[in-house]
């Protein structure tokens, strides 16, 4: 079909696709290649040319069998991995590799390459009085149709439900459109903080689905190579287990399911959003105070104490704050772990501060929720799903990534997603008819698990063995005694560093799958 669709209207096909997608097209005519991914990045792209041969593929470690490509590490790309836990396109981990970046497409014509951007989120909140109603409207619409085109298959569709609002909400909406029972898929933990189960049996029980649910104790770590090799890079979320499990268990019964990812991003769901308006007041002191005190205080402290991450975030203003927020390690934690020879690559990311130069007249929230859809939402959340849904070899389709629905939650005033301190305004307005309060009122856990307790007890040793081995890989790279001190300091509750130890794990074991 997109063949078809190529010949008609050229390169200006990829403007009536709607979904996932990464594709290539051979034009003999013209002698140029035509490669495309989707508007959102929900399927990835990776391409290089070396040694006079261009080669690409939807997984990095297919170009890695060609002898003419070349696997030395990036250190930029590595800093950026320990920054945010993830490596942002166009890089990759390895020097002369690239990731096609969302919404766009590559010409390779004569040995030339050009990568082109087709599609923008264009976010600019429409002014036009509207009531709440109409918002509603038009919301619940779009995703109905959204949910309508995703249901359709030649096998049967399930869905993934937490309990949460936007899982809920897909449920909701497609146990509608069904005329027999959806298969709905959740995981759970021992851990009552981290424990969502109860609420996805609530919305299970209210549209009669067959509902299967996976309660984790203990996560073996004999998976945990298997993931990471499959993964091609480094890449640090800690809920891609969860995620593999629970796409293991759906996988099980079916091969294509719904997720109710994005849903965060665009109508304003984390936390963070909600706390930038009171962190702004800090911006009220002069910055010679904020930077003169606040930053030398925060610097005092060693990066193994509690409040450091604080004060070094309350010493710099907007972007730079929220940056600071969604990382893992800050710049002199990253200087203090990398080896003396490496730390001229330890960079403030300025592609991060992009959609703030972009888009200039929004106020910081929806500044927030821009750069999380550029960033967080392409480079991790779609990631997570993505890798985790092939190796078990079952489709996610994202009905919240529709492109229409995307543009459309981007005229939304910020008001009418986070109103009064009430996050996600829009989306509970909607759900509020579908399930019971306990539901819409529930406050937000995420798609997390209990990482800080377990790297304390059930997987220290192996953490230690891990790190600290004689034979260590990322030692190549990394000052073991600071990793030491890193454990130490964790083990010992002077912080919590779960999200600075993790990433080092993933990249020792990667390190090592790879023959680095």
């Amino acid at each position: 079909m997109i063949v078809h669709l190529y010949e008609e209207r050229g390169i200006d096909c990829l403007e009536a696709l709607n979904g996932m997608f990464a594709f290539a097209i051979w034009d003999k005519n013209r002698q140029r290649l035509f490669i495309a991914r989707d508007r959102l990045g929900e399927k990835p792209l990776y391409y290089t040319s070396q040694n006079g041969v261009f080669a690409f593929g939807s997984e990095l470690k297919a170009l890695l069998r060609n002898p003419d490509v070349k696997t030395e590490i990036n250190l930029d790309a590595l800093d950026d991995f320990l920054a945010y836990g993830y490596v942002p396109a166009p890089r990759t981990i390895y020097q002369n590799i690239h990731k096609l970046p969302p919404a766009h497409f590559l010409i390779w014509e004569r040995g030339e390459i050009s990568t082109i951007r087709y599609w923008t989120p264009h976010f600019a909140p429409d002014t036009t009085p509207r009531s709440d109603d109409d918002y509603q409207a038009e919301l619940e619409a779009l995703l109905d149709d959204s949910i309508r085109i995703r249901l359709r298959s030649d096998v049967p569709v399930g869905a993934f439900l937490s309990g949460g609002i936007d899982s809920s909400l897909i449920v909701a909406l497609a146990s509608q459109q069904l005329d027999k029972p959806l298969e709905t898929f959740s995981i759970g933990f021992s851990e009552e903080d981290f424990d969502e189960s109860g609420f996805a049996r609530i919305v299970a029980e209210k549209y009669q689905t067959n509902h299967h649910e996976l309660i984790v104790d203990k996560i073996s770590l004999l998976m945990f190579p298997k993931l990471v090799a499959h993964f091609d890079e480094p890449f640090a979320d800690a809920s891609s287990l969860p995620t593999y499990f629970v796409t293991r268990e759906a996988s099980k019964h079916l091969k294509v399911c719904l997720s109710g990812d994005a849903g965060d991003e665009l109508f304003g769901g984390y936390e963070r959003y909600r706390w930038e308006s009171h962190e702004q007041q800090m911006d009220r002191l002069p910055n010679a105070v904020r930077r003169g005190v606040l930053g030398p205080a925060a610097g005092m402290l060693g990066n193994h104490v509690q409040g450091k991450g604080w004060l070094s975030r309350m010493s710099v203003s907007g972007a730079e704050r929220f940056q600071r927020k969604v990382g893992h390690l800050e710049p002199a934690e990253r200087r203090a772990l990398f080896l003396r020879k490496h730390r001229s690559h330890v960079d403030p990311g300025a592609w991060f501060f992009e959609p703030h130069f972009q888009y200039p007249g929004l106020d910081e929230q929806a500044l927030r929720m821009a750069t999380d859809q550029e960033t967080y939402l392409s480079e991790d959340i779609l990631v997570k799903v993505d890798r985790n849904s092939m190796l078990n070899s079952l489709e996610v389709r994202v009905p919240f990534l529709d492109h229409r629905l995307v543009e459309f939650a981007n005229t939304l005033p910020t008001s009418v997603k986070i109103r009064d301190g009430v996050q996600k305004y829009l989306l509970k307005r909607m759900l509020k008819d579908k399930v019971p309060d306990d539901i819409v009122n529930r406050g937000k856990k995420g798609f997390g698990m209990p990482l800080k307790h377990w790297l304390r007890g059930k997987y220290y040793d192996f953490t230690r063995e891990l790190l600290l081995a004689p034979e260590s890989r990322s030692s190549k790279f990394f000052d073991q005694n600071e990793i030491r001190r890193l454990i130490d300091a964790h083990q010992k509750k002077q912080r919590n560093l779960a999200d600075r130890i993790w990433p080092l794990l993933w990249f020792e074991q990667w390190c090592r799958e790879n023959n680095i």
